[in-house]
């Protein structure tokens, strides 16, 4: 006879472990009493594992069927989720931040509304080592950052479950399961109400015409028990979520929007069934069906516009393969991209997605980074261009190195700072969340105070005024106002190429009167190329030792300066040591027991103890290179505008934003751009302290200053600007100061992403005001007896429909 567990959990298409659906391209097997197993993702793949390893195999011989509750999908050895704090494990979710801080993405089950989110970031935000814990309302995605040393991943993951939820690490396939999952159940809650409600409302149309024409006292007692039966599963199975969720609330001494649903529905229920056991003037089983029914149907076109709305950061998520072709001493071998490692070689086909980040090392093709970069044309790769996981090979065969996996991928990278602004809240979603922590208290009061009043002068409309009162406020349309328009915003400008990392960008990007730009890697290619070198002292040193020299000085360096005089080195110039680098200056380093500069004019001059010769190059960055004995050569370096610079700088105008450049070249460089781009204000020779005392000045003017740079001398006044963008292409520092980044090459995104922010702002302006509009008005008419149970409910379901498809509309790459 076959064990109940293999009978039920070997299903074709199902986790072995867990019950959810296998996805597609998974591929996780575990051995398990010798017959390999499929898993539906990492998690449960790790768990299996473990439990094998532990000798605890019989867990899947005796259990009758996979459990969706968390604590039945582990056995009792392994139930306190120290598997979790596995270094191995938490490989595939969970990035390093330093030596005691972590951070790792995470997907909550049981979310039904903004007030679980608020609950679950109020109560792990409390606990003792949590850095910052916040929760994605539009995907379920949380992210967590916590001191390692004062408490673990298992005590934060135990710590979500003991208030009803559940948590496990973020895996793509997991959360297309566990969404559909979410469908699927809504919809079957949905469908029984529905049909409870149309048969329920038929019965009452008649005993309401009953009473305008009469009717048996038998025949209406038959159709209230009928009646009765009818709402039963409606109460018991669709509704039941509400009750679980207050309960849980409540224990939790929290007020949820579920608390008063809770207590309408039970309510309305237990009153109705008095009156048809005793005999009683009114049912409500018609109020109980409608509002279920209204309510259920809200939330399933939100749940459905609210992953809409988060389709930006799924669409990254799935742009890696499930498998990709690596290359060895046998030859082609067809593995999971998972089990990629840095350093070996793949085989890209034409066609075929990118499996990881890396370098081509053979080869010549364009590849599309579309989906990544907004970027329309194919761009080419030939041996020792890098390219990026999740773009897809378009002519030929390319053979790559893979350099960076799993967490460390671009994609991973964009996911998480995407998550990170989606989560974090603006000021006025804050704002929202205070008013909505004690709406539901202030509601209750009102509906006890309305029950006195109708107790006391017409007690017989006092029940159904009350309900109505308890039914028609939403607290829920206060908290989705912002949230899910900031959701929506965001995945739209990350598919134009413009990656939003902080939550207040969008709010602050409306807000800016002054955009500042660097000029070298923003406004320019920041591709310099060495348009001559002119030896100084003929007499030591000749071009070749000149240009060796300056590659060995400026090899630490990421500036386009340093990439342009590394491209032209023949030779080495031998070991640099006490390299240090002087921020809007040069390099300084000795070679050889001698000490060299190289840098702007002045700061080699400087060592030399001479005075900078004129350079003659008024359109030409400037670079001189000396020692201690003399100036030894010049190099004069030329840059390019972007394509679009000239249209991205004319629409910001248009949008009434004043535009200055402010860049620590040379002032004839600096003169020739601003001269081509219209530019008025332009400042030359700032060091990056004087760049931001620049911005300090603007805010102390009043003014709200956007900037735009690129590469590590920018990374102060990023941090300095209110609302900061760094050019794709920069160094991490940069990205990690910045509040957005360029993903792409066009700076056309710029101006698109203020009109956005702009909408966004008005669209949060209008969400507000209608949440605050219908709770002002509906409450005052429903303490009034003006409207029904059953219109309540229609009223209450509707406000927060017109927040979420309001929002809807920023997902268009229009403006």
């Amino acid at each position: 006879m076959p064990t109940a567990g293999a009978g039920v959990v070997s299903a074709a298409h199902s986790c072995y472990h867990c019950g959810l659906p296998v996805p597609p391209d998974a591929d996780y097997p575990v051995d398990i009493d010798g017959q390999p197993r499929d898993m539906c993702c990492h998690g449960c793949q790790a768990v299996a594992q473990a439990i094998v390893d532990g000798g605890l195999t019989s867990f899947y011989r005796h259990r009758e069927t996979p459990s969706r509750k968390p604590e039945d999908l582990v056995p009792e050895a392994l139930r306190r989720f120290e598997l979790y704090d596995q270094p191995a494990l938490q490989q595939s979710f969970v990035q390093a931040d330093d030596a005691e801080h972590k951070t790792a993405s995470l997907i909550l089950e049981g979310i039904t509304c903004a007030a679980c989110v608020w609950l679950n970031e109020r109560h792990v935000n409390a606990l003792p080592g949590v850095v910052d814990f916040s929760v994605n309302y539009s995907t379920h995605r949380a992210r967590v950052t916590w001191d390692d040393k004062q408490l673990h991943l298992s005590d934060i993951l135990k710590a979500i479950t003991e208030i009803g939820y559940v948590a496990h690490p973020f895996d793509p396939g997991r959360q297309e399961a566990v969404h559909k999952q979410e469908k699927s159940k809504a919809l079957r809650r949905l469908a029984v109400a529905g049909l409870g409600a149309m048969q329920v409302m038929m019965l009452a149309v008649a005993m309401y015409a009953g009473d305008y024409y009469g009717m048996d006292d038998q025949l209406r007692t038959f159709m209230r028990w009928v009646s009765l039966l009818l709402t039963l599963p409606v109460v018991l199975y669709s509704a039941s979520s509400f009750f679980v969720t207050a309960w849980r609330d409540l224990k939790r001494r929290q007020l949820s929007m579920e608390v008063p649903v809770s207590i309408a529905i039970g309510g309305a229920f237990g009153a109705s069934i008095w009156s048809t056991v005793t005999g009683g003037a009114e049912v409500y089983f018609d109020s109980v069906c409608m509002f279920a029914f209204f309510l259920l149907s809200s939330r399933y076109l939100e749940m459905g516009a609210r992953h809409r709305a988060g389709e930006a950061a799924e669409e990254l998520v799935k742009l890696l393969p499930a498998t990709a072709t690596r290359l060895d001493d046998t030859g082609e071998q067809v593995v999971a991209v998972s089990e990629l490692a840095p350093g070996d070689r793949v085989l890209v086909r034409p066609g075929e997605t990118v499996p990881a980040d890396g370098s081509v090392l053979d080869g010549r093709s364009s590849v599309d980074e579309s989906l990544l970069t907004g970027e329309s044309l194919p761009r080419p790769r030939a041996a020792g261009d890098d390219v990026v996981g999740g773009s897809v090979n378009v002519e030929s065969p390319l053979t790559m190195r893979v350099d960076k996996v799993g967490e460390d991928t671009l994609v991973s990278a964009t996911v998480r700072l995407l998550d990170r602004a989606q989560a974090e809240k603006p000021s006025v979603a804050r704002l929202a969340d205070r008013i909505a922590g004690w709406f539901v208290a202030v509601q209750l009061l009102i509906a006890t105070g309305v029950a006195l009043w109708w107790m006391g002068h017409a007690p017989e409309h006092a029940f159904a005024v009350t309900l109505a009162v308890l039914v028609v406020t939403c607290p829920c349309a206060l908290s989705l106002a912002t949230p899910t328009a900031v959701t929506a915003a965001s995945g739209a400008l990350t598919r134009m190429g413009l990656l939003t990392t902080r939550g207040h960008a969008l709010e602050t990007l409306a807000q800016v009167s002054h955009v500042l730009f660097d000029k070298t890697g923003t406004l320019t290619r920041g591709m310099l190329q060495l348009s001559d070198t002119t030896v100084l002292a003929p007499g030591r040193v000749d071009a070749a030792r000149c240009h060796a020299l300056a590659a060995a000085l400026e090899s630490g360096s990421e500036h386009p300066v340093a990439k342009a005089l590394t491209a032209h080195a023949e030779r080495g110039a031998g070991a640099v040591e006490g390299l240090t680098a002087l921020p809007g200056h040069g390099m300084q380093g000795e070679i050889d027991g001698r000490r060299y500069r190289i840098g702007n004019p002045a700061y080699a001059a400087d060592l030399a103890g001479v005075t900078p010769p004129l350079d003659g190059h008024d359109d030409a960055t400037i670079v001189m290179l000396a020692d201690e004995d003399g100036l030894l050569a010049r190099f004069a370096l030329r840059d390019e505008l972007r394509a679009d610079a000239d249209v991205a700088i004319a629409r910001l105008r248009d949008l009434g934003l004043v535009i200055e450049m402010l860049s620590g070249d040379a002032d004839g460089p600096v003169r020739r751009v601003a001269d081509q781009l219209g530019i008025v204000h332009a400042r030359s020779g700032m060091r990056p302290d004087d760049k931001l005392a620049r911005v300090r000045e603007l805010q102390a003017a009043g003014h709200h200053v956007a900037m735009i740079g690129d590469g590590v001398n920018d990374a102060p006044v990023l941090a300095g600007a209110d609302v900061s963008i760094a050019m794709g292409q920069g160094a991490q520092l940069a990205h990690a100061s910045a509040d957005m980044v360029v993903l792409s090459e066009r700076l056309a995104v710029l101006p698109a992403g203020v009109r956005k922010a702009r909408a966004t702002r008005s669209v949060i302006k209008q969400n507000l005001s209608w949440a605050i509009l219908y709770n002002v008005s509906a409450v005052p008419l429903a303490a009034a007896g003006l409207v029904a149970p059953w219109m309540a409910a229609i009223g209450m379901s509707a406000s927060s429909l017109v927040v979420v498809f309001n929002a809807l509309r920023l997902k268009g790459d229009g403006d």
